[in-house]
């Protein structure tokens, strides 16, 4: 068994109860209200800055050069691409860059972006790996998987679009491949403190479609 299929295994209950969440339900049947949708979209939006400072820092830390300049890439990809998308959304919604990013970011988006960027300045790059890839692998998951009813609002549909396609495809592989690659050079004990920590990213992978279709405040 390859390393990435006992990781993807390890999470199996929490991708399951993704694919159950509400908000990816609703997205998919078009039922999801714009409110949610929005507030997910600006959380996103923050989100995604953090995780391409995460990416180039994994870049910084990687033992190979065609993984740094693939790291390097993923975060300009993290940047222009996908902020492209939400650019489209705001624009949709009447919202304007300033507005968006003076959003204050929501408790699961602080939570999330701090582990993401504690584990990649503190820790090894397999760790680091760990934590980073269900952001990618999953999203691709769920593409596929919501991908095989689409979605009867235009929106969504353009959200499940990018994220089922070949082209956000053949970026996971290449993590995966990385992933597989690495754990072939780890002790026991480093692949259980890879596969902790993305078992926790996965967790909150959860936690930020409930965040969105919540539209969670600070509560003091």
């Amino acid at each position: 068994m390859r390393y990435t299929e006992r990781l993807w295994h390890s999470i199996t209950p929490i991708y399951d109860a993704i694919l159950r969440h509400p908000f990816l339900r609703r997205l998919t049947d078009g039922s999801l209200s714009q409110g949610a949708f929005e507030f997910y979209v600006v959380q996103d939006a923050h989100y995604l800055r953090y995780y391409a400072q995460c990416l180039s820092l994994a870049a910084s830390k990687a033992p190979h050069d065609d993984w740094v300049v693939t790291f390097n890439e993923h975060a300009k990809t993290a940047i222009l691409v996908e902020r492209s998308l939400h650019e489209s959304f705001f624009e949709e919604f009447g919202l304007t860059p300033e507005r968006v990013y003076a959003t204050p970011l929501a408790p699961t988006c602080v939570a999330y972006t701090h582990y993401l960027l504690a584990v990649c300045y503190a820790r090894p790059f397999h760790e680091m790996l760990g934590a980073l890839l269900p952001c990618y692998w999953i999203y691709w998951e769920v593409g596929k998987e919501l991908e095989k009813h689409g979605s009867p609002n235009p929106l969504y549909q353009r959200w499940i679009d990018t994220y089922a396609s070949e082209a956000f495809g053949s970026v996971v592989r290449e993590v995966l491949t990385m992933t597989d690659a690495i754990a072939e050079e780890l002790t026991d004990a480093q692949r259980t403190a890879m596969q902790h920590h993305f078992v926790m990213t996965s967790r909150y992978e959860w936690m930020f479609w409930d965040m969105g279709y919540r539209r969670e405040v600070w509560p003091v």
